[in-house]
């Protein structure tokens, strides 16, 4: 089993990325805030899980361990596979995704794609009390260069405007090559980013 791949990236695509690790570039699946913050070229570690179905085997990967270790607990409600507990936890990320499980707010859930509200529901009834917060926020802590909770709050932004997920991604990834930014992106570059990128999100329609 894939616990973590440690190496550097080599492409960023829209649901995807591939890490280069000894030669070898793995295909891993991830939320859309951690590619949003990916470049390159850039040395990254990710915490993964690989999949194995009938039609195929798939590596999901995160950039927090809190990110995987919730992605793992979904999984533990029956009907929820993979790729609806990819969608959720990249829809709300670790904190929102905790709160909103132990608070039973199945209408912050049901936002992610592919989980109805009587989805979101089951998940609450079946998960809550059951996920460890503290375990879970203590893997929260991740290398500094691959902190960039100031792009998630972006992308955060622009789908609360009404913006879908892929496109807010897509529309900063744009932007931050475009700039040539290199490294995280500090709550202080929030409002700059935001406002360019809906500059070029709006010249795009």
């Amino acid at each position: 089993m894939i616990a973590s791949l440690n190496g550097t990236i080599a492409a960023v695509m829209k649901d995807a990325a591939i890490i280069e690790v000894g030669g070898v570039g793995y295909e891993v699946r991830m939320p859309g805030s951690d590619l949003a913050s990916m470049h390159i070229g850039q040395k990254t570690t990710v915490f993964t899980r690989m999949t194995v179905s009938q039609d195929a085997i798939a590596l999901y990967g995160f950039l927090s361990k809190a990110s995987k270790d919730l992605f793992l607990s979904l999984q533990k409600v029956s009907g929820v596979g993979p790729k609806v507990a990819l969608s959720i936890v990249s829809t709300l990320g670790p904190t929102q995704l905790m709160s909103a499980v132990a608070s039973g707010d199945a209408a912050a859930l049901a936002k992610a794609p592919g989980l109805g509200k009587k989805g979101a529901q089951k998940i609450i009834l079946e998960l809550k009390g059951s996920i460890d917060l503290d375990e879970i926020e203590g893997g929260a802590q991740v290398p500094e260069e691959a902190q960039d909770s100031g792009t998630e709050q972006v992308v955060e932004a622009l789908v609360s405007l009404g913006w879908q997920q892929r496109d807010a991604v897509q529309a900063v990834r744009r932007v931050l090559q475009s700039e040539h930014h290199e490294g995280p992106i500090t709550s202080k570059d929030v409002p700059k980013l935001l406002k360019t990128t809906l500059a070029s999100m709006d010249r795009g329609r």
